[in-house]
Parts: structure tokens; C-alpha cells; sequence
């Protein structure tokens, strides 16, 4: 498969490698399916291609009539070759990101890259930013990254380690220094690996368990980030001690990992108290597997022997004691004067014996003080200058990781809450009838509740099922605790938040668990974090009330010292632009972070704000160093949260090198950040009151053209039912969780995800960008100096540059052409007919009014890499979407449709998804 793509001079590597697998996978295809299918495949690609190059209706007409005369078997084929072609570019693309890197590093006449971290010091110390100032912003600092099972990953497992060994070959044929004999080898082997992924199924046959995707979560600590965040760490360390060699640094732990696999409840129901328990043992067994690789490791290379070295009194005192007490004289280190080796046998085994026996370490500290124990021995025999690198990276893995992996979040509905509490109220006769009550009438109830140190449990009081599971949650959270550290759960998310009551119906709950601890003499123990997550328009626009109302609470108060006077709190970017528009959701969120903030600071209350960012544009996505960016400056010094999701997870951390330089790119960007604000420097972010005032007009008329449509119009959700493969998406096997909560089919409870995959799916990109050019544009036209506004906005406000950038990339993916064949599965034309000229109006209003504001002649003009993978994928993508629509047609006229029928469609979704991308 030929691409005859035409880029810039920078990517001519990867050109190169692209046509080196296009070769081999034409060789596959005629090994397959003969020279049909490759005649086949090649006939329908050039005619896309030349219709992207220029529309021509006789073109367009004949590539419908190829596509509706494929029978059956040639059709499934062409499907696998388009989608599997997909699966290498992808493979490529990252290849050539690990390439760039490297050819920087190697270059030693240029300056340190963009976005990395020794340019972000570099930055700091050109800035005259002083050394106070770094250490004291590392001492805040506080970036987690957490990653969820939300079901936007089409792509199996087993397929993105085939794309993985592809691009680890990739990476070995750049060697410069490779033999004939070495190339051929690689080349064999890149073939092979290419064959097996073409004879891989690429639809699961099931749906996963939320064990299948606790499995798939750790793949990724287990494979990159393991090593990766304390090579982030070091790295920091490393250069303030290049730039800055006269003082003496100390680098927090200021980047974890958490995640959500396992403890989202809100929704699931398939998150039981039993699974969330089986979660927290498979993320100990496999930290306390990584941990013993790197001990039988330094065990092997701490050869040191005492005839030789001086080791510290405190090894030699304690270790005949410690290998009595644990270790059996089969398993002793056999040599005497090899102390370091005694002491790794009695570490081993101790961590063997972890959650087994009285033996095995009852906590992380306790490993922790061996590690450094064995450091301190270390350095009376050896030059401090030269730090073994090894015995520090797992002490730092044992300070982010601890016998827990990565804290577990549990979220839940704020409607679970109340219906449990409710109960029990009713049970104990203290209020009939708990969710009737007004919201005022309810908090006081709740605090007289939280002031009484006596339970409201029952011992045997017939909950109802749903009650009793609540409790039972609780009560696994206590447990944990006591089991795998508090570390292991420590946040408590409440979904829809809205109102005060929300919040302290948790911290009842915890009371009864013994989470939250009311003493006789007044005082309390709060053992867990109460996070709202605040997520329609609405609820953004009342969460600086509800903060407030809580932060006067003298019993919440004392709740919040014992979390240090933190607060955290989740923006949802999902349902906010579902109900109002991407750019009024945006707009709102940034605004509600502001508002929260300054009120926060009032009564001297930190904020730790929690992105739920979703891989697709319409979900909050885009790289995470320009996600932290666009947030308000003010608000980063806090600590910042963000989900890591779908497929977004292996497209960032399948490869080290690529998560390794996602990660350098966001710590890069928080540190410059959080360092010129507390520097309260010039150069932190200019935000003018005529900026706000703009994006405030332009959020409102947005907020209405986007409401006119989706809750006015009495047949915008047929048309988006009929006009997507939204019922055929769920017939895909890739999440645990319903599509809808409660199973409904109302718009409202219809989950974000499946509304923006649908619409991804059919080439439309509606909820990443409609409404946002009506808004612009009235704007301009109100006045003649209002363009040049926007453009100054843009050039110099890095929220709105996001905001517009991103746009720009949604309408670049969306395809009108290919839209207006989902258009016409709706079965009343006159519906899709109109819905879709007010789509397509919007469409060209919005892509005229942002060239302008960007001064771009074409669409991501400003980031070619980007404008360039676009380009080469257009012409793959399109077969698979003309494809779909016509198996849509044939499944859609049949009550009992083929299994073959829906595999097919189910195909073309899997290889659309891998063709545009972040989807969902």
C-alpha cells in the first residue's frame, strides 16, 4: 500500500518508515487474499485520495458503487486492510516522536529541546528566578495523573503489544551502526510481527471484566511507568544541580500516579466492594513483584565485601538479629563479609512474607528505612558525587509507590448517597422521609448527625441491598487503610454535586465506617478525602456557593485540618459540554476555577483541582503539557489532577520513550508555570479584564445557538440516533460499564463517552466544536476593533489560544463530505436533511472566524506535524467510514441481523477509532 503523501522535510524518517510497512503490508495482502485484494484495496485508496485532493462527483459516485458491489469476504478483508494499516501508522508516528527526541540529545550545538526539563530550568535560571523560589515551588508542587477504564479504547490489548515490538523494530532499524546481516534480521522480524497482527482477531469476544481492565491498567505500571516517574524525578534533581551547583536541592515526590480501575462505582455496577478488594491486592502483589526484580538485581551488584569497604554499625549491629528473626538458614546469604547481600536475603524474604505472615513488613516505611539504612552504609565507603543510581530509584519507587501501587479513587452518584442515608434515617426514626427535606433542613439534620458520636447503624437492620453495599464500601475503605496504608484510598468522589448536603451525606457514612471519628472532648479524626465533582453548567455555576457554605461549616472545617487545610475538588469536562458546548464548558470551568480559588484563599483553604479530561477534543483532550497550560496560572501552585483515559493511556505510556517525554513535557510546563507566579513575574499570565469580558458575551450567545439545537429542536436526538452508529457502538466489546446510567434511554442520563465516540465515529466532531464559530462571530460583528481583540487573545492568553487551537484540530478531523452519508440513514429525510445544513453552516461559519482570529490560511497551519498526520490518514479513514455507512444501511433494514453483518460494522468502528485516534 503506497501513500504518495506530500510533508514537510522534518518527517521524511518517518515517511520512509511508512512506506517500508505500506511495501510489507501489500505483501501480506497478496499472501492473504492474492492480488484481488490488493487491487482492490489500492483502487479504493487512490480514489479517496484523489477525492481529498479534489472533489469530483463522477469519483465520488464510482467509489460508492466499488464499495456497495464488495461482496461479503473481499468487504471484511478491505475492512482489516484499512484498520490494520492504521495499527502500523500509529506504531510509526510514535517511532518518529522517540526519534526526534534523540536526535536532540545527541546534538549537542543546539540548545536543550522545547518542553523539556533541563529547558524549563534553563528558563528559570535566564529569568533571574532565584533558588528560593524553585525549591519553595517544588515543595507545593503536585501533579497526579489518574487513569480510568472509561471505554474508549477500541484497540485489544494483544494488538497494541504487536504495535509495540513494531515500534520497538522501528527503533532498532535507526541504529546507524547496524550490520546487512543485523538489518535483514530486524526486517524479518518486523515482517513477522506485521503477519501476526494481521492474523490477530481485533474485537474481543466478550466484554472485559473491570478485573480485565484493572489487568490492562497495571499493564502500563508494570511496563513504563514503574521506571519512568522516578527517572522524572531524578532528572529534575539532575539539572537543578547542572544550573544551580551551589545549592543543595531536596525533590519532593511531586508526581504520582492514582486511579479510578476498580473504585468507579457511579454507574458500574459491576464495581462491588468484592472487586474494589481484588483491585487493591492485585496492584500490592504486583508492586512487591517489581520491587523483588530490583533487590535480586542490587543484590547481585553490591558485591561489596567488609575485608574491603567500612559499612555502617548500624548494618552490622542489627543484621544477626534481623536474619534470626526472618529468614531460614536455607535462605541466609551464605558469606559472612558480604553484608550488603545478607541484608538484600533478609529484605527479599520479608517482602515475601508481606500480608502472609508476621515477617513480612508491616508497612512501605518499614522497607524504606532498610533502603536508606543501606544508603547511609554506603556512603562511608563511597564518593557521594557518585550516587549509585540504582539503590535511589527504588528508594524514590518506594516513596511514590509504596505496598499500594497508586491510590485507588472511589466515586459514586451524589443520588446513592442520599437514597442510603435516607434510609437509615428512616430506620432510626429520625426523618421519614430524609430526600424530601429542604436543602437547609437537610444540612441541619446531617451536622446534628456528624455531632453525635453514636452510630445510626443498625446490627441487624434490614437494609435494603443498594444500602447495604454503600455501607459495605465504607467499610472496605477502613479496611484498606489498615490492610495497604491510607494512601491506598484516599479520595472519595462525589458525582453531580450539587449541593452542600452532597458532601456531608459522605462524611456520615464515613462516621459509620470509623473513617470519621467524633471524640469525647469535641475533637474529630477525618482519615478521607470528600472531593465534589462538579460537572453540568450548572453546577459549575453554583460550586464557589457550595464551597463556601461548606468552608464556614466549623464541623467541616475541622474535617479539612486534618486533611492539611486541602480541599480538592473534580471538574467534570464531559457533561458540561454535552449540556452547553464545548467552548461555554471550557469557559465555565476555567471560570469556576478562578471564582474557587479566590474565595478558597479567604479562609486560607488549599485547592487541589481534578481535570476529568477525556482523550477526544470534545471531551477536554489534547496533549497534557497544553492542558496544564490553558488552566488559570494561579490556580497550578495548588497541585493539579487530571484522568488519563482510553486510549490516551496507550498512545502516551505503551512506549517508556514516550512516556518518559509526555511526562518531562508536564512537569516542564508546571514548574516554568508555578515558578513565574510565584515570582509574580511579568511573565505569568497576562489575563486583561477586556479578555474576560469577551470570552463572558461570546460563552452566552455560544451557550444559546448550541441549546437551540440539542434541547429545542424536538427531532435533534433522532437525527442523532439515526445519524451515528451510537446503537452499534454498543454492541462493541471495549468497557464494563452501560452506556447510560440506569440503563435509560433519556438524553441526560446517555454517558458523554458513546455521545462523543458516536459522533466521532460519523466524521461530524459535533460536541467538540459546534456553536463555537456563532459565538465569534457575533462577537466581531458587534464591533470593528472586536477581531483584532480576539486575535490579541489568542497571541497572548494561553486559555483562549487552547481553546481556538483545539478547535482548529476538531474541524480538521471532522469530514463533511463523509458526515453527509450518516446524514442520510436518518428515515425521515426532511430531519437530516435540515439538522444537517444547520450543521454544515456552522461548520463553515466556524472554520472562517478562526483563520481569522488565528491568521492561518489553512487549518492547523501552526503545528505541521499534526496538519501532516491529518493528511496522511484522511484517505485510509474515509474507505472505513463510506464502508460503515452502508453495513449501517443493511443492518439497520433487518430485525435479526447476520453476526457476520454486525462483526463488520463493529470492524469499521475498531479501525475508524485507530485511524482519528483520541475518539473518546
Amino acid at each position: 500500500m503506497a501513500t504518495g503523501i506530500t510533508v514537510n522535510d522534518s518527517s521524511l524518517p518517518l515517511r520512509r518508515d511508512v512506506k517500508m510497512l505500506g511495501g510489507m503490508l501489500g505483501e501480506i495482502l497478496v499472501y492473504q487474499g492474492g492480488t484481488e485484494l490488493l487491487d482492490t484495496v489500492e483502487k479504493i485508496r487512490i480514489m479517496c485520495k484523489k477525492l481529498r485532493n479534489e472533489f469530483q462527483q463522477e469519483t465520488y459516485d464510482e467509489l460508492k458503487q466499488e464499495i456497495a458491489l464488495l461482496d461479503a469476504p473481499m468487504r471484511k478483508q478491505v475492512i482489516r486492510a484499512f484498520s490494520v494499516y492504521f495499527h502500523l501508522i500509529n506504531a510509526a508516528e510514535q517511532n518518529h516522536r522517540i526519534r526526534r527526541r534523540r536526535e536532540y540529545q545527541l546534538r549537542a550545538d543546539v540548545n536543550a529541546q522545547p518542553g523539556s526539563i533541563d529547558s524549563a530550568i534553563l528558563s528559570l535560571k535566564d529569568n533571574n528566578i532565584t533558588s528560593d523560589i524553585i525549591q519553595n515551588v517544588l515543595d507545593k508542587l503536585s501533579l497526579e495523573l489518574i487513569i480510568t477504564a472509561h471505554p474508549t479504547e477500541a484497540t485489544k490489548r494483544t494488538v497494541l503489544e504487536l504495535q509495540k515490538r513494531i515500534a520497538d523494530i522501528l527503533k532498532n532499524l535507526d541504529n546507524p551502526l547496524i550490520s546487512k546481516k543485523e538489518l535483514k534480521k530486524l526486517q524479518e522480524s518486523l515482517f513477522n510481527e506485521m503477519m501476526a497482527l494481521w492474523q490477530t482477531d481485533e474485537l474481543r469476544h466478550r466484554k472485559p471484566t473491570v478485573i480485565d481492565e484493572v489487568r490492562n491498567g497495571l499493564y502500563y505500571f508494570d511496563q513504563t511507568l514503574f521506571d519512568v516517574l522516578p527517572e522524572i524525578h531524578q532528572e529534575v534533581e539532575d539539572c537543578l544541580e547542572e544550573h544551580f551547583p551551589d545549592q543543595q536541592w531536596k525533590v519532593p515526590n511531586f508526581l504520582r500516579f492514582g486511579s479510578w480501575i476498580g473504585g468507579d462505582r457511579d454507574g458500574n455496577p459491576n464495581v462491588t466492594p468484592e472487586v474494589t478488594w481484588e483491585t487493591l491486592n492485585k496492584q500490592r502483589r504486583l508492586v512487591l513483584k517489581k520491587y523483588k526484580a530490583v533487590l535480586i538485581e542490587l543484590m547481585k551488584r553490591m558485591s561489596q565485601s567488609t575485608s574491603r569497604a567500612k559499612v555502617s554499625d548500624e548494618i552490622l549491629q542489627s543484621l544477626p538479629e534481623e536474619e534470626a528473626k526472618y529468614v531460614d538458614e536455607d535462605k541466609r546469604w551464605p558469606v559472612e563479609n558480604e553484608v550488603y547481600r545478607r541484608k538484600f536475603a533478609v529484605i527479599i524474604e520479608r517482602l515475601r512474607q508481606v500480608g502472609v505472615s508476621e515477617a513480612g513488613y508491616q508497612s512501605a516505611e518499614e522497607l524504606l528505612e532498610d533502603l536508606l539504612m543501606i544508603k547511609r552504609s554506603v556512603y562511608q565507603h563511597h564518593p557521594v558525587m557518585h550516587e549509585l543510581k540504582m539503590l535511589q530509584k527504588l528508594i524514590r519507587q518506594v516513596q511514590l509507590f509504596g505496598f499500594h501501587l497508586a491510590t485507588l479513587d472511589i466515586r459514586n452518584h451524589s443520588g446513592e448517597h442520599e437514597s442510603a442515608v435516607a434510609e437509615m434515617l428512616r430506620k432510626v426514626r429520625i426523618a421519614e422521609d430524609y430526600s424530601a427535606l429542604p436543602e437547609d433542613k437537610k444540612v441541619s439534620l446531617l451536622r446534628e448527625v456528624l455531632a453525635d458520636p453514636r452510630s445510626l447503624q443498625l446490627h441487624h437492620g434490614d437494609y435494603s441491598q443498594e444500602t447495604q453495599q454503600m455501607l459495605d464500601v465504607f467499610h472496605l475503605i477502613k479496611k484498606a487503610h489498615n490492610t495497604f496504608g491510607k494512601r491506598s484510598i484516599s479520595v472519595y468522589l462525589i458525582s453531580m454535586t450539587q449541593s452542600a448536603s452532597d458532601l456531608l451525606e459522605v462524611l456520615v457514612l464515613a462516621k459509620e465506617a470509623g473513617i470519621y471519628r467524633l471524640h469525647a472532648d469535641g475533637s474529630i479524626d477525618s482519615d478521607l478525602n470528600v472531593a465534589p465533582l462538579l460537572e453540568t453548567i450548572d453546577d459549575l455555576t453554583a460550586g464557589p456557593k457550595i464551597m463556601e457554605e461548606m468552608f464556614q461549616m466549623p464541623l467541616y472545617r475541622e474535617h479539612l485540618r486534618k486533611m492539611n487545610n486541602q480541599q480538592e475538588i473534580m471538574l467534570g469536562y464531559s457533561d458540561g459540554s454535552k449540556d452547553g458546548g464545548t467552548l461555554t464548558a471550557n469557559w465555565k470551568l476555567y471560570k469556576a476555577q478562578l471564582e474557587i480559588h479566590e474565595m478558597a484563599k479567604k479562609y486560607n483553604i488549599g485547592l487541589k483541582f481534578f481535570h476529568g479530561r477525556g482523550g477526544s477534543l470534545g471531551r477536554g483532550g489534547g496533549p497534557l503539557n497544553k492542558s496544564l497550560l490553558s488552566q488559570p496560572a494561579e490556580t497550578l501552585g495548588d497541585g493539579v489532577k487530571i484522568t488519563e483515559q482510553g486510549e490516551v493511556l496507550s498512545s502516551r505510556y505503551l512506549l517508556e520513550d514516550i512516556a518518559y517525554r509526555s511526562l518531562e513535557q508536564a512537569t516542564s510546563t508546571l514548574l516554568l508555570a508555578a515558578a513565574h507566579v510565584s515570582k509574580e513575574s511579568e511573565q505569568a499570565h497576562h489575563r486583561d479584564e477586556r479578555w474576560v469580558q469577551a470570552i463572558e458575551e461570546i460563552s452566552e450567545m455560544s451557550l444559546g445557538k448550541y441549546q437551540s439545537l440539542v434541547f429545542a429542536d424536538s427531532d435533534f436526538i433522532t437525527y442523532f440516533n439515526e445519524a451515528t452508529p451510537l446503537k452499534e457502538i454498543g454492541e462493541l466489546n471495549i468497557g464494563s460499564r452501560p452506556m447510560a446510567r440506569k440503563n435509560s434511554a433519556k438524553f441526560e442520563n446517555l454517558r458523554a463517552i458513546p455521545w462523543v465516540f458516536a459522533w466521532t465515529q460519523s466524521r461530524q466532531l459535533f460536541p467538540a466544536w459546534y456553536a463555537a464559530g456563532f459565538g465569534l462571530e457575533g462577537f466581531i460583528n458587534k464591533n470593528p476593533g472586536n477581531l483584532q481583540i480576539l486575535q490579541d487573545m489568542y497571541k497572548e492568553w494561553p486559555f483562549f489560544r487552547s481553546t481556538i487551537d483545539n478547535l482548529q484540530m476538531a474541524l480538521m478531523k471532522a469530514d463533511l463530505t463523509t458526515a453527509k452519508e450518516y446524514s442520510q440513514l436518518v428515515s425521515d429525510q426532511e430531519i437530516g436533511q435540515r439538522i444537517f445544513s444547520n450543521i454544515v453552516e456552522e461548520y463553515n461559519r466556524t472554520k472562517h472566524v478562526l483563520l481569522q482570529i488565528a491568521e492561518d490560511e489553512e487549518l492547523l497551519d501552526h503545528t505541521p506535524n499534526i496538519k501532516d498526520s491529518v493528511h496522511r490518514r484522511n484517505p485510509y479513514v474515509d474507505p472505513l467510514n463510506f464502508i460503515q455507512v452502508e453495513l449501517i444501511k443493511e443492518l439497520r433494514k433487518v430485525e435479526e441481523p447476520d453476526e457476520e453483518l454486525v462483526t463488520q460494522v463493529l470492524l469499521t468502528i475498531s479501525g475508524v477509532a485507530a485511524g482519528l485516534r483520541n475518539t473518546g
